[in-house]
């Protein structure tokens, strides 16, 4: 079982930290290569930014609960 990460008192599941970093990161991303002018080769843009947030949302899963992508979101 994982436990919840305390954050200024209130109980946190790592999952829900993980989505949250994981939509910040993904929007950084987004900006880099917008900035970069590389979304030229990319076919869909709101499919590749769902895709990166979902990759790195199972990342951050599995580095915050110590497991694989798949343990960390079926329990």
């Amino acid at each position: 079982m994982t436990g919840e990460i305390d954050i200024a008192g209130v109980y946190v599941h790592p999952l829900l930290v993980a989505a949250v970093l994981a939509f910040i990161l993904a929007e950084l991303i987004a900006w880099g290569l917008g900035r970069l002018g590389l979304y030229r080769f990319v076919w869909h843009r709101g499919l590749f930014d769902v895709a990166l947030t979902i990759i790195l949302w199972a990342g951050l899963a599995a580095l915050l609960t110590g497991g694989s992508p798949a343990v960390a979101f079926t329990g």
